[in-house]
């Protein structure tokens, strides 16, 4: 009963970090494949290849290049580590960002991520999102897009972030590879 209460208590926690300039959009899941659009089934990251896969049917559909959190290697353990977390998880909400135009939850931590986190007595950490590149006169996009520079965030171009917008539905699985 305890973890419950926890992992209650570690949700809200990191719903409660969202900015308030930015909207949070829930987009119903839409199972129908659509003429326009086939479904994805899984959003699959390879880490080490910085891809990003969209797979339909259990092939890929299309690839995208990322950038990953500062620390690229290994699984994120704890909040403010800038590692990128490698697990099962689902991509459950989604908002526009004034920082970083678009962008989708990750639903990280997950049970044993908690629970490892528990057992270290440390915070997993929250708020882990797929989002665009920051709109920025200082910084060019193609910046971004050669480095590693979140705080353990998958980022994209803003293009390709627009397109996954579109083809992803919230609902959908996500899977991160080492």
């Amino acid at each position: 009963m305890r973890w419950l209460l926890a992992l209650f208590c570690l949700s809200i926690a990191s719903v409660s970090q969202a900015a308030f300039t930015e909207t949070i959009i829930r987009k119903p899941v839409d199972q129908s494949a659509g003429a326009s659009q086939p479904l994805i089934d899984k959003v699959l990251v390879l880490k080490s290849e910085r891809r990003l896969q969209l797979i339909s049917r259990g092939e890929p559909l299309k690839t995208y290049r990322i950038s990953l959190g500062k620390q690229p290697k290994g699984t994120k353990e704890r909040e403010g580590d800038s590692k990128t977390p490698e697990g099962l998880y689902w991509l459950d909400w989604r908002k526009v960002s004034d920082r970083f135009n678009l962008a989708m939850h990750i639903s990280y931590p997950n049970i044993s991520d908690a629970a490892r986190a528990r057992r270290e007595g440390v915070s997993p950490g929250g708020m882990i999102m797929i989002h665009g590149t920051p709109i920025n006169d200082d910084y060019p996009e193609w910046y971004f897009h050669t480095l590693d520079w979140t705080e353990g965030c998958i980022a994209m171009r803003n293009n390709d972030m627009r397109e996954v917008w579109e083809m992803v539905k919230d609902g959908t699985l996500i899977e991160i590879r080492p």
